[in-house]
């Protein structure tokens, strides 16, 4: 058989376990050992199941360490690595976890993993200037209406169905973890100001506001898209600018 044959029928059977041992595969009695196959197999689901838990480290905290592997466990034999590089294995964790069966009743455990795939994506993403507030000091106010911005490769808008962000932040550090006293539907952005990634809940309006720019409008027209009651662009604009959510310079 061709080595590149070879190699694929190997990689098939590790992610398959109803498939038996690859006929090539032998031990040192010559003949083909399913159970010295079997730990190579294990060895690759045990990895993968490790690389989910590390990425999703307080979706698993919330439902505890037996009941995420073995929903990690159902995710890895489900989707396989599509890089070698496994850093970004597990993005879809989250579409997973909103259709997995046992998770039903535990109904912002996708939010959350969401939240946390967003830090990660945050994190690894290229590097790049980010737009200071210095370079808005010497426009002219009647200027301001027309501007464009260009979003950080860092920044991430999230929309969710429950105070995720809330949940993620009570569970940061060792300390027991308060419940959110609104519980109701979160909005956050996600940034990566000076290496650090930062998680914002955002206003009323936030949202769709940042929605706007980060889509290419200018601020006029975000302005008047998120328009309501209380709404202050400036502030809106200037909060977004200090998380590091722009690229520098400003788009033209």
């Amino acid at each position: 058989m061709p080595f590149e044959a070879t190699i694929d029928a190997f990689a098939q059977a590790l992610s398959d376990p109803a498939r038996p041992a690859p006929p090539q595969t032998r031990g040192r009695d010559g003949r083909p050992d399913a159970r010295r196959f079997a730990v190579y197999r294990n060895n690759v689901a045990v990895g993968l199941i490790g690389a989910i838990e590390a990425r999703y480290p307080i979706a698993r905290r919330l439902v505890g360490d037996a009941f995420f592997r073995a929903m990690a466990g159902a995710f890895v034999a489900a989707e396989k690595p599509r890089s070698p590089v496994l850093i970004h294995y597990g993005e879809n964790f989250p579409d997973f976890v909103a259709g997995f069966e046992p998770a039903r009743e535990i109904a912002y455990l996708c939010d959350v993993a969401r939240l946390e795939n967003a830090w990660v994506e945050a994190y690894h993403a290229a590097e790049a200037p980010a737009l200071a507030l210095d370079a808005l000091g010497e426009m002219a106010p009647e200027d301001f209406a027309a501007l464009r911005f260009a979003p950080h490769p860092a920044a991430r808008l999230l929309r969710f169905c429950h105070p995720a962000a809330s949940i993620w932040a009570a569970h940061q550090g060792t300390d027991a973890p308060r419940p959110p006293e609104d519980w109701r539907a979160e909005e956050a952005l996600v940034t990566r100001p000076e290496a650090d990634v930062l998680v914002r809940v955002l206003p009323p309006g936030g949202w769709e506001f940042a929605r706007a720019l980060f889509a290419g409008a200018t601020l006029g027209e975000a302005a008047e898209l998120s328009a309501g009651e209380g709404f202050d662009p400036g502030s809106h604009v200037v909060g977004l600018i200090e998380a590091g959510a722009f690229l520098s310079p400003l788009k033209e």
